[in-house]
């Protein structure tokens, strides 16, 4: 297999199971999540220990997004090349190859996008997203690591899900981010834009769906909980509804506790 077949992906290659644990996760997962936790308490140490933390930390996290970005523009010329050899490059089929279309690609433009932006704000939603899909990709043994040989797209799937795990986390062990419930109608906003977004890729575009947002028959819904929409949809709202607040509540908790024990005393004072 020459390199542009990797490159490519167009190597005949077979399906394997990958090794699993308890029949859940697999000796690559657990390797790459392995890596992942490292280089995240590795960014922190190097944060710390540097006498110039503000400027270290703004270095650590441009590279991680220059490191996204990269991967994107790579695909981006695969995908790109292979229409164009098989003969179904157009405009339209141009316009799908460079638009963030599932949640986790969105997610990679939120993550670059954020070192520009440089506010607190965009840096929450950003990490809150990224973390999220990728809790959702490590979650789903055989993702990613379903061949014998690991092609360019399989490698593609893998380092950018493990990207947005390692670079989430690290915008906030490095204090980029800040949640505060006064502000948190900023980080909903951003939110409310990416379901207004799924909604146009699925009713105007046409496009396929993503599993990870919130229409029917999405692989979660209907292939691994294997439950009726109607379920799937409040099991839905109220997982992101938790998930949302999780970070509030633990980052503005002094907040919240003041709030709690005033609304104590006013039932009290009834």
């Amino acid at each position: 297999m020459s390199f542009l077949d990797w490159l490519f992906s167009t190597a005949e290659h077979p399906r394997f199971e990958n090794p699993v644990i308890n029949g859940r996760w697999g000796l690559w997962h657990i390797l790459t999540l392995v890596i992942c936790a490292a280089l995240i308490v590795g960014f922190w140490l190097i944060a710390k220990k540097s006498k110039n933390k503000a400027k270290t930390s703004k270095i650590i996290i441009c590279i991680l997004a220059g490191c996204i970005l990269l991967f994107e523009i790579v695909m981006k010329s695969v995908n790109f090349h292979n229409f164009a050899k098989a003969g179904q490059l157009n405009v339209w089929r141009a316009f799908w190859i460079l638009i963030p279309r599932p949640w986790c690609a969105v997610s990679c433009w939120a993550l670059m996008i954020s070192v520009l932006v440089n506010k607190k704000f965009f840096y929450n939603f950003a990490s809150m997203s990224a973390l999220l899909c990728a809790i959702l990709f490590f979650a789903c043994p055989g993702v990613g690591f379903n061949n014998q040989i690991i092609l360019f797209q399989n490698l593609y799937s893998i380092v950018t899900h493990s990207l947005l795990l390692t670079m989430s986390i690290t915008l906030i062990t490095l204090k980029f981010t800040d949640f505060r419930y006064k502000t948190i109608w900023r980080e909903l906003i951003c939110f409310v834009v990416i379901y207004i977004w799924a909604l146009i890729q699925v009713f105007l575009l046409k496009f396929e769906r993503d599993p990870f947002y919130f229409m029917p028959e999405g692989d979660i819904q209907a292939g691994i909980f294997k439950i009726s929409y109607g379920l799937y949809l409040v099991i839905y709202i109220a997982f992101i509804a938790l998930y949302i607040n999780t970070f509030y509540l633990i980052n503005d908790r002094q907040n919240v506790k003041k709030l709690f024990n005033r609304n104590k005393k006013a039932t009290q004072a009834q």
